[in-house]
């Protein structure tokens, strides 16, 4: 053996890298427990404790906070936590460069790239101006963005090429800008370990925030641009005459959908009266039934001649001066904002310089109840203008008032500063709307991101720029403000395009299950080296694979790779790769020792002689780990990132440290009489002599029947099932969902669709027959911040009278007792996703095809393998179509089952490389032998080490399967698991035949040339 100098200080390097980024694992570990002894189970305390000691040098000159950074940190998965990927809105960025051109061919051209985009298209400049050129092959872009903003950088006599290359800088800036905005607001959220990252998509950022509880807390900071805007205000009184007009717009609309007579614009004695005394009767139920008076509004809204008025709930008849038009509670908000959209009604609105904003939380909490603000629209250049907006705020802290007489304390404001020249227009505002003579001060209102935080009264001028935003702020929503303020305003809208939110108790049962599902199968490979190999041959084997496990860990540790489920399955699986190199070595090493070779020379030749068949194997299962790491998304990335450094470790301890290790004790005589061999294995396939090629017109009909088969069930038209697709590819929200005893789906699903509407969820079983999953796409289209808690309170309110415990609140049900995980995916993500799927699979095949073509020089081999991966990837796709829905477990098409898929591949083609290398080993030994003998005698040869690698690998994957936890992990097992049994069936009986008959081919064709 060369280079042994090398290895072994590779081994030793390898052992202290490992060792000392693993012991800070082990370190911080020690002060969890100590905080938690310290807490008494106390979360808030044990953060508590470990902060008091954050910046305590605790070893090797590593303060506690450092150390935790470079533990191996645990995925949301074993966690708990929230993951997200936010998409910045680049046709914002564009439309404030332009000033919000209202051009027509602008606008639409816009609408065509953001569409483009979410298609999988990575330039939106590019597709932008492509699209504006479309329509207006003559346009000039500098006139479109000639504004005050940009004046330094486009000129009129600029190309669109020259313009869009400055757009395209400019959007750069506005994404990183973003960037650091978000990084700011979450770095103030205190979320320990948090990870934020651009993704390869342009605009698109990835978040991460372990151990976060609150995801609608989350989204409304994440989400928001922090667009802060002030606004005069009108009095009720002075628009009164305005609303009258809309509601006779929404009337006459009712009135024409519903085929009623309508009445004059007056309303009549009998009709005030009565929709008086209706609303009198609504105020009165307000506090004591909030259904009844949403009933009693629907019922005003729909058969009154005062449809507006009542869904607001006031008197018609009375204006009063205030600036609050109406209180609603917040099941009445939709129908009042299906009325204020109406066309004409916006119009009217604008046209009268009027705004109506909703406040940003509910004034009674008891009620729901929202206020309704009118704001004074002033108009600059014919656009809609603030008298304040931008970044005006040079500081923001939070104000806590004093405590009140029973201890507690009054409600937090948060207290800004702003910039000299908007101090200067802020006491000019506050002058003209402070108190003259006998006329009362005029309130203004302070807007964040579209939702009015508060609407104070002035009572004098302001000078000096600084104000008070109060609003019944708790200390939290009050910092939540503040951090917002201070970390600047977002380029652009941030829209969560995928998400995902996993409880801490589900953390907590997928740690377990990962653990003892990985210990099982760890145990299960070592015993079954040694009971196939004998005691000494397994324990050195036994010693490689946790040798690799350590080195796996450490080397993670190093990288800084976030520890996930689907990580503990590609270290398993990369253990099962180590176990297959072992198994080569060692079949090669019987073989010799049959032949009468002496035990080392025998071991020497065993290693030569299966080295490049490992070699092959293990670079085309790293094609296929690369490929996952490209195309693949959150856990596949983790499974990738695993599997990739297993096979790299296990290439390195398999072949080179045993082989070193079984050199030393050969020279020390330390192995004698060892066989490689037990009484179990002994005479397992010794010798084979099966004729493979045969029955070749048999075995392309059997397998070109089942993937004729498989072919049909993709296709419902033609008689098949279809694909069970996930939300990765079809946009939607899934929610994992535990209750206290089995319950029906069938049942569930209808209870559910009475609040869906037209879109019934889909309800199927996870796990026990107590846990299920209700998948929707319902609003997935909806870039409202409130969309995902609309989702959430229609769960709540279909389960919570039949399905949970009496008394259970909305609070409970959200927050880890029942929903146990959230993901969401949006169309622009699913699009993305199912592009790269594809592409995926046909670069995998189409990579380790000309990888074997390179390695072995004949087109008949590549052939051969592209013939059987297309077949096992039908059959696995196959199998899921005609599978969901008859098995107790998700058998959906998302990204887990693509990972399993290309997984499938990578593992598959190893058989194939074998049995391929065995073939060009055998023709160079034999030159006079057909074609015919030589690949029925690699076949039967290398049976052996088909079997017990597919015994072992079957084994670990079955230990998945049962003990690795639910849902996706399971999912992808099970594709594994058909994987590795077709893919035994494919190496046998269709890449061998295929390669064969290419191969006579070429033959008899080159005879008949003679």
């Amino acid at each position: 053996m060369q280079n042994k100098g090398f290895i072994k200080f590779l081994a030793v390097a390898l052992t202290l890298v490992s060792v000392f980024y693993l012991s800070f694992t082990v370190v911080t570990n020690k002060y969890y427990k100590d905080a938690k002894a310290y807490s008494g189970g106390d979360p808030q305390l044990e953060n508590q404790y470990l902060d008091s000691l954050s910046k305590k040098k605790v070893w090797l000159g590593y303060t506690l906070e450092k150390c935790r950074a470079m533990e191996i940190n645990l995925g949301l998965d074993l966690k708990g936590g929230m993951s997200v990927i936010m998409e910045i809105a680049g046709q914002d960025v564009l439309k404030s460069l332009a000033d919000n051109n209202p051009d027509a061919n602008f606008n639409q051209a816009l609408v065509n790239a953001t569409a483009l985009q979410s298609k999988g298209q990575n330039d939106f400049v590019a597709s932008f101006v492509n699209e504006y050129q479309k329509l207006d092959p003559n346009g000039k872009l500098a006139a479109i963005f000639g504004t005050y903003e940009l004046r330094d950088k486009i000129r009129p006599e600029m190309s669109n090429k020259e313009v869009s290359a400055v757009l395209k800088t400019e959007l750069k800036s506005a994404y990183d800008h973003s960037f650091l905005v978000l990084r700011n607001r979450i770095d103030k959220f205190g979320v320990v370990a948090p990870n934020i990252q651009n993704m390869d998509k342009e605009g698109q950022i990835s978040i991460e925030l372990p151990g976060v509880k609150d995801p609608d807390r989350v989204r409304t900071l994440l989400q928001g641009t922090a667009n802060l805007e002030f606004w005069e205000t009108w009095t009720e009184a002075e628009i009164h005459s305005t609303l009258i007009a809309a509601n006779n717009i929404i009337r006459d609309s009712i009135a024409a959908s519903h085929q009623l007579p309508v009445t004059d614009n007056q309303l009549p004695a009998e009709a005030d009266t009565l929709a008086t005394a209706a609303l009198k009767d609504f105020g009165a139920n307000i506090d004591t039934d909030e259904g009844i008076a949403g009933q009693a509004r629907n019922d005003m809204a729909e058969n009154s001649q005062m449809p507006l008025f009542a869904a607001l709930g006031i008197d018609p008849s009375q204006p009063y001066g205030y600036c609050i038009v109406a209180n609603v509670p917040k099941s009445q908000m939709a129908k009042v904002d299906s009325y204020l959209n109406n066309p004409a009604v916006k119009q009217l609105l604008e046209s009268s310089l009027i705004s109506l904003k909703w406040t940003v939380k509910p004034q009674n909490e008891e009620n729901d109840i929202y206020q309704l603000i009118a704001l004074k629209i002033n108009y600059v250049d014919g656009r809609q203008k603030p008298i304040l907006s931008g970044d005006v705020i040079e500081s923001a802290e939070v104000q806590l008032g004093s405590q009140n007489s029973i201890g507690r304390q009054s409600e937090a404001s948060v207290s800004m500063t702003m910039t000299t020249d908007a101090a200067k227009i802020w006491a000019r505002v506050t002058e003209e709307n402070a108190p003259h003579g006998n006329l009362p001060g005029r309130s203004i209102a302070i807007v964040l991101d579209d939702a009015v935080y508060s609407y104070p009264t002035v009572q004098t001028a302001i000078t000096g720029g600084s104000s008070n935003i109060t609003g019944n702020f708790s200390i939290e929503e009050a910092n939540d403000l503040a951090n917002v303020l201070k970390s600047g305003r977002m380029a652009a809208r941030a829209i969560i395009v995928q998400e995902d939110v996993v409880g801490p108790s589900l953390g907590q049962q997928a740690i377990t299950q990962g653990f003892i599902s990985f210990i099982i199968a760890l145990l299960v490979l070592l015993l079954y080296l040694i009971a196939m190999y004998g005691l000494k041959p397994g324990a050195i084997a036994d010693g490689a694979l946790l040798l690799n496990l350590f080195f796996s860990l450490g080397v993670m540790a190093s990288f800084g790779v976030v520890l996930t489920l689907s990580g503990i399955a590609g270290i398993v699986l990369s253990l099962a790769l180590a176990v297959d190199a072992n198994v080569l070595v060692y079949e090669r090493i019987r073989e010799e020792m049959r032949g009468g070779k002496a035990l080392k020379p025998a071991v020497e030749e065993g290693y030569a002689k299966a080295f490049s068949a490992i070699f092959d194997s293990n670079l085309t299962s790293l094609i296929t780990g690369i490929i996952l790491l490209i195309f693949g998304t959150g856990p596949i990335r983790g499974f990738a990132f695993t599997f990739i450094i297993g096979i790299v470790v296990s290439f390195f301890t398999a072949l080179y440290l045993t082989h070193l290790t079984y050199d030393k004790l050969l020279a020390k005589n330390k192995l004698k009489n060892i066989k490689f061999e037990t009484k179990l294995s002994e005479n397992l396939l010794l010798n084979p002599n099966f004729n493979f090629l045969k029955t070749i017109k048999w075995q392309y009909s059997i397998s070109g029947a089942i993937a004729l088969i498989c072919i049909i069930s993709f296709f419902p038209a033609l008689g098949g099932r279809g694909l069970q697709q996930g939300i990765d590819y079809t946009g939607g929200r899934n929610y994992v969902i535990k209750f206290d005893h089995p319950v029906n789906t069938v049942e569930v699903e209808e209870k559910l669709s009475q609040e869906f509407e037209d879109n019934t969820p889909s309800v199927i079983t996870i796990g026990n027959d107590n846990q299920i999953r209700v998948s929707t796409n319902y609003l997935i289209d909806s870039q409202s911040l409130s969309a995902d808690s609309a989702i959430q309170v229609k769960l709540y309110d279909g389960l919570k009278n039949d399905y949970l415990p009496k008394g259970t609140s909305y609070d409970q049900f959200i927050q880890g007792d029942y929903i146990q995980t959230q993901s969401k995916v949006g169309p622009s993500i699913a699009d993305d996703l199912t592009q790269k799927a594809i592409w995926a699979v046909l670069l995998s095949v189409l990579g380790i095809g000309l990888y074997i073509l390179f390695r072995f020089r004949d087109i008949s081999y590549s052939i051969g393998t592209i013939a059987a991966l297309s077949f096992d990837t039908i059959f696995v796709i196959g199998a899921y179509s005609i599978l969901w829905g008859r098995v107790p477990f998700s058998l959906e098409v998302d990204q887990t089952f693509i990972g399993a898929v290309l997984t499938v591949i990578g593992y598959s083609v190893n058989d194939k490389v074998v049995i391929f290398d065995r073939v060009r080993e055998y023709a160079q030994l034999y030159p006079k032998r057909g074609k015919y003998d030589l690949f029925n005698s690699a076949l039967n040869t290398t049976l052996g080490r088909t079997f017990n690698t597919g015994m072992a690998s079957l084994l670990v994957l079955f230990i998945i399967f049962f003990f690795g936890g639910e849902s996706s992990i399971r999912s992808f097992s099970f594709a594994m698991i058909l994987g590795i049994i077709i893919g035994t069936f494919s190496s046998l009986f269709i890449a061998a035949p295929v390669a064969y008959n290419l191969q006579e081919s070429k033959i008899r064709k080159a005879a008949l040339k003679k």
